[in-house]
């Protein structure tokens, strides 16, 4: 199993710090949330401070962007680190994708499902110099001049994770993805019973198996009392979100949904992270010490997962 250090709150002044600091104590990733910054650009700074490290979006929004500028993008940051990039896309919610990047929504996991076809057709453009000619649903892509044709990376093309709750998205991330990435807002019972079939029914698709499929788990961890407190805040955030309901009524937890849904709705966010008890605490976080959090890991996932992203630094690794 990877082990994976991720990021949400940072700059990009400060990333490439970070991921070297995270290459020195041994991780074997460095991953990028996109939040309030662009994670292309600062990961750009984090491959020029590293040499060994994986580097890769965990997530960049896709339906924020096209598949184009996705294309571009990915290739040049695989150049960039010399191979080292992976492309991690999530689909976001509705809200933000018509509200905040003011872009269409629509049958979200078709759309992401034809997303990743574009990209990698896209890039199969520049690989073969073969003919740009796809056409879907959502989008189209038929024109590409020697002027703005790369041509083939060195470096091969970026391994393409997806993420995602539901067991649609799921299944198109088995079917189209080289791995998945779990949402924070996952536990040991719903990864087995609901995200694992998932996978391979979208696998059995295409044709393949989970074998050599990655399956990157970024879960809750915590130390210390205000490791505990901010996993409280991040789990009531993500348990008030109706595209998350699924995952706490499969626990039986579908009114705890109903009132932190209706308690975001009044802005009451601090409020909120009272109702997360100690059951709901342990189901979706590990929590001891560094040590007992790595055998909460192996022992909760072990068998599953081929990377895992504590979603806390609390896994003090010794420097290299």
């Amino acid at each position: 199993m990877k082990l994976d250090r991720s990021a949400v709150d940072y700059t990009p002044g400060d990333v490439g710090a970070i991921a070297k600091r995270a290459e020195d104590r041994g991780y074997d990733g460095f991953w990028l949330a996109e939040t309030k910054h662009d994670p292309f650009l600062a990961l750009a700074g984090a491959a020029a401070a590293t040499e060994r490290i994986e580097l890769g979006t965990a997530i960049a929004v896709a339906f924020a962007r096209n598949p184009m500028t996705i294309a571009t993008t990915a290739n040049d940051l695989r150049l960039l680190s010399g191979g080292r990039f992976n492309l991690g896309l999530g689909s976001q919610i509705e809200a933000h994708i018509t509200k905040r990047f003011s872009m269409p929504w629509s049958k979200p996991a078709a759309r992401m499902r034809e997303f990743v076809l574009a990209v990698r057709a896209i890039w199969h453009a520049w690989e073969t110099g073969e003919r740009l000619a796809f056409r879907g649903e959502f989008y189209r892509h038929t024109l590409m001049t020697p002027f703005f044709d790369p041509g083939p990376n060195p470096h091969g093309t970026a391994p393409i994770y997806l993420a995602g709750v539901g067991e649609l998205m799921t299944e198109v991330a088995g079917e189209v993805a080289d791995g998945f990435l779990c949402h924070n807002f996952t536990t040991e019972r719903y990864l087995r019973e609901v995200t694992l079939p998932a996978l391979e029914r979208g696998r059995a698709k295409a044709g393949k198996t989970l074998e050599g499929f990655e399956i990157s788990g970024p879960v809750f961890a915590a130390s210390t009392d205000e490791e505990i407190a901010d996993v409280k805040r991040q789990i009531a955030f993500y348990g008030s979100t109706p595209a998350y309901k699924p995952v706490l009524d499969l626990h039986g937890w579908g009114a705890l949904h109903e009132e932190l849904h209706r308690m975001s709705r009044r802005q009451q966010w601090t409020e909120m992270a009272e109702l997360i008890d100690d059951d709901v605490l342990r189901t979706f976080a590990v929590v001891g010490s560094p040590e007992e959090i790595r055998a909460g890991f192996d022992q909760r996932f072990g068998d599953v997962v081929t990377r895992i992203s504590p979603s806390a630094n609390v896994l003090h690794l010794p420097e290299k």
